[in-house]
């Protein structure tokens, strides 16, 4: 078989990955093995490949793949998530390029159109993954938008209904003016911004008096319907019942009396705005007060913002403050941080707005999920830091506004047959709906035409947390075998960020809707960084087009360049090197594998060296499988991943090889060869997980393989007891070895040239292991001496020492000065550093970790004296 002299992971990788799939090796059905199942965080229909999703895949996919070699019946569900805001955004902006107005073409027209977007754009995600390895079942992939998932989300959406737990009501709701919808509170990101405070004058009507109030938002005083003080505050008790005039508007308000006041806040007078701040709307309920809402949807003016109508609330802000100060009602402006809400979206500054919405009382609801968490334990975070971000969150719960008003999405099973506040019903299909209606109204004589379906669509997250569960069809069938087999799933693997948004949501629905938690365990990746420690963005400049990546180094490389460097929970500093580690990593393998083919086969007898490096080696190897799975039990991915390359790199390539390998031109007996090759079968079978496509081209190169006798459907190594004194009496050998190459490379005496090795031996050392040091360093014998031998290199390893008579083209002369003269320099090294610890002052004042730092270079420069010294009398 011709083996190109370099691994070429673009032909490779299309290759096996073709073959896998034909051969249905990604795909499950439900059988008498224990299954083990992942369901994908469904990426945005929207998305395309960047680092984070690389990182979340390709930790997945080694979970996936691992548990399909330990003999689970492995299932990774695919998908994708209709993304309602990001989607209809998309479909909006292209139509606005066409000159087409979304509620021109109505709501059936432009469903069309984001159904032909998400046909021809959607899913571009899904194929890059292949290209990552990603063995997920593409014959289950599922999009949130699919016929069964929406009917699952209508009919929990009215079983939630029918339980008193959603309810339509006006409040003050989070709105996102760019998007044009609510948004929940999880939503919106607070970011600490430099703005103005602007105190306003407002004159009593009725007086010359006026009052200085201070707000951050001058526009919305167009919106104002009161004036509140402290009754408490004496400054202020003449205004009792009084009325204030607004600026501009010249509008007569109230001026009430309420303890929200705080004295001793800004001038202890406050400007009350019910439809545009939530406790200005408490304060407003509480005292009867008219609502303004100055705000149109897009946040510009409305009629009630006078001549500013049609502009935005910035603009406004600008123009206001101007015409204030011109007016005489400005009398000053302070610089003010405070913290502003922003849509976790499109980045847009929210605007609090009264509108009727769509709720899910969550409070009762999140106790299970509460527990399974924080009391027993049957859903798992990892890392466990994370829980206390969990309690924060659950114990602080709020009722989810679960409407947008948008059209993309699974629209609200609400059907209006009246103009009354309670002129609705809930249902499934609007067939079910007149019947209700019908009982309800007692109308008897009403037909589906004459009812209204509600215009909004569920938040995209209210589908996404059935995710599990309706992904196997255990909505509409809640008995059906597949969620019987595959539910609860196994692990999750996500980001943080959406630990509340999407986890602990999860949790909640699986509690609510089987009595059962959805995953065993969520592993929570950190974010991916640059070298910098910068979060990677488009304006940054710092985020590496992740296919390019993979077309250059290959996806195995990238995959452990990614994962070399990444902890989990911990946020991964990315640096390119990493992706060409992985590359040198997959080079060092093909090479061995290369070297190894290479070897001439003839029957005979075995090496005793060969014989101790492979029993070494297959004990170490069995050490090391303890370490990964110690690693993989406590979801160490990348700490498993590091014990496999110091395994493969430095065990097997730099020493195992070393060991067995013919001398030049030299053949290789044929039981030696045949042991490498099954250490190197399993050596890849640890691979497989992290390098797919590399691992399976050498395994498929070993030996000619039956589709069954694939890697990727191979067994994971069993675990086996080994000898741990071997493994240590070859770490004592290793230093041997490495006594002996350094003389040889101070001294540049070529390994072509024999030499002896005289042991002091002051403590007991194996001599089994002296047929692999003579071979790795061409030495000719091995004795043991009483004495020191003159005229001799020397090292030490612990408290024996070794003695390599020195050879005749050895200049001794020569030698002798050269380590007189390094003796004479350590020595007034150690002198200085003396007198440095000598002076009480220094001692005293200096930091503690200084004093020692300078203790240790006394003590390192003391034992190379005392070696050097050695070193001279073995030469004289």
């Amino acid at each position: 078989m011709n083996i190109p002299s370099k691994y070429e992971p673009h032909v490779v990788e299309e290759q096996w990955y073709q073959y896998w799939t034909e051969h249905a090796f990604f795909e499950s059905k439900p059988d008498n093995r224990t299954p083990y199942t992942i369901v994908i965080p469904p990426p945005n229909v929207t998305g395309i490949l960047h680092m984070g999703h690389m990182l979340n895949n390709t930790i997945q996919d080694v979970l996936i793949r691992r548990a399909r070699l330990l003999g689970f019946n492995a299932c990774w569900v695919p998908g994708m998530d209709h993304a309602s805001i990001a989607t209809e955004a998309k479909v909006v902006n292209k139509l606005k390029e066409k000159g087409i107005h979304k509620k021109d073409i109505g709501r059936d027209a432009f469903m069309k159109h984001a159904w032909d977007w998400t046909d021809e754009y959607g899913g571009v995600i899904l194929e890059q993954l292949k290209k990552l390895g990603c063995s997920c079942d593409w014959s289950r992939t599922k999009f949130t938008m699919d016929d069964d998932m929406s009917a699952s989300v209508i009919k929990v959406f009215t079983q939630l209904y029918d339980k008193g737990l959603i309810y339509r009501g006006y409040r003050m709701v989070n709105w996102d003016p760019e998007a044009k919808t609510t948004l929940s509170d999880e939503e919106v990101i607070y970011e600490e911004r430099n703005g103005k405070l602007y105190y306003l004058s407002y004159a009593i009507d009725g007086s010359d008096e006026k009052v200085i109030i201070a707000t951050t938002r001058p526009e919305t005083i167009l919106g104002d319907t009161a004036i509140c003080i402290n009754p408490n505050d004496d400054r202020y008790f003449h205004l009792k019942g009084k009325k204030a005039i607004v600026p501009i508007s010249n509008r007569l308000i109230p001026i009430i009396e309420d303890e929200y006041v705080a004295m001793d806040f800004g001038t202890g007078c406050l400007k009350v705005t019910p439809a545009h701040d939530e406790n200005d709307k408490l304060l407003g309920e509480k005292h009867n007060l008219e609502t303004i809402d100055i705000f149109n949807e897009d946040a510009s003016l409305n009629s009630f913002g006078l001549h500013y109508e049609g502009k935005d609330r910035f603009e406004v802000r600008k123009e206001i403050s101007k015409e204030l100060k011109e007016k005489g009602f400005l009398t000053k402006v302070e610089p003010y941080t405070n913290k502003v809400g922003t849509s976790e979206r499109t980045g847009a500054v929210i605007e609090p707005r009264l509108s009727d919405q769509w709720f899910l009382k969550m409070e009762d609801l999140a106790k299970p999920a509460i527990d399974a968490v924080l009391e027993n334990g049957e859903v798992r975070l990892f890392p466990k830091k994370f829980e206390n971000t969990y309690r924060h969150w659950m114990e602080n719960i709020r009722d989810w506004n679960i409407s947008r008003q948008l059209w993309w999405g699974q629209r609200i099973p609400a059907y209006y047959y009246g103009d009354g506040e309670n002129d609705f019903v809930v249902a499934e299909t609007s067939e079910a709906a007149l019947i209700k209606a019908k009982q309800k109204s007692g109308k008897d004589y009403l037909v589906v035409s004459d009812l209204s379906q509600d215009e909004d669509v569920l938040d995209t997250w209210f589908s996404s947390w059935l995710w599990p569960i309706s992904v196997f069809g255990g909505i509409l069938e809640p008995e059906n075998e597949e969620v019987s087999y595959y539910y609860p799933t196994s692990d999750l693997v996500t980001g943080p960020d959406i630990l509340f948004f999407w986890v602990a949501r999860m949790i909640v629905a699986g509690y609510e809707f089987r009595d059962e938690r959805p995953f065993n365990n969520v592993y929570l990746t950190g974010l991916v960084r640059d070298k910098m420690g910068r979060k990677m963005s488009k304006s940054l400049g710092n985020s590496p087009d992740a296919l390019a990546l993979m077309k250059d180094y290959g996806a195995d490389a990238v995959r452990v360049g990614l994962l070399l460097s990444s902890a989990a929970g911990n946020d991964l500093l990315f640096d390119e090197s990493l992706c060409q580690q992985g590359k040198n990593f997959a080079n060092k393998i093909w090479n061995a594998f290369r070297l190894v083919k290479g070897w001439e086969v003839v029957d005979g007898s075995q090496a005793e060296a060969a014989k101790m490096g492979l029993s070494w080696y297959n004990a170490r190897f069995q050490e090391v499988l303890l370490e990964i799975e110690d690693h993989f039990d406590k979801y160490r991915i990348s700490d498993a991943l590091m014990a496999i390359y110091k395994l493969v790199w430095d065990d097997f390539c730099s020493w195992l090889l070393e060991i067995v390998k013919p001398a030049y031109q030299k053949p290789i007996d044929r039981t030696t060869y045949t042991e490498i090759l099954t250490i190197f079968e399993k050596n890849l079978k640890l691979l497989h997980p992290f390098m797919p496509f590399l691992s399976e081209e050498i395994w498929q190169r070993i030996a000619e393989r039956k589709p069954d006798q694939a890697l990727i459907v191979s067994k994971w190594p069993l675990k086996e007891a080994f000898n741990s004194t071997l493994i240590e009496e070859f770490s004592f050998a290793k230093e041997v070895i490495g006594g002996v190459r350094n003389i040889r490379k101070e001294k540049n005496i070529p390994f072509k040239e024999t030499l002896e090795l005289f042991l002091l031996n002051k403590e007991a050392t194996p001599n089994n292991l002296n047929v692999v040091i003579k071979k790795l360093t061409n030495i000719s014998t091995i004795k043991e001496t009483q004495e020191s031998i003159p005229a001799s290199l020397t090292f030490r390893i612990k408290s024996n020492e070794y003695f390599i008579p020195a050879l005749e083209t050895l200049d001794v002369a020569s030698e002798v000065k050269k380590i007189e003269e390094e003796l004479s320099y350590t020595r007034g090294f150690l002198n200085s550093v003396n007198k440095k610890l000598a002076n009480e002052r220094f001692v005293a004042n200096a930091p503690e970790k200084v004093v020692s730092i300078e203790q240790k270079k006394a003590a390192d420069a003391q034992a190379k004296i005392a070696t050097l010294e050695q070193s001279l009398l073995n030469l004289k």
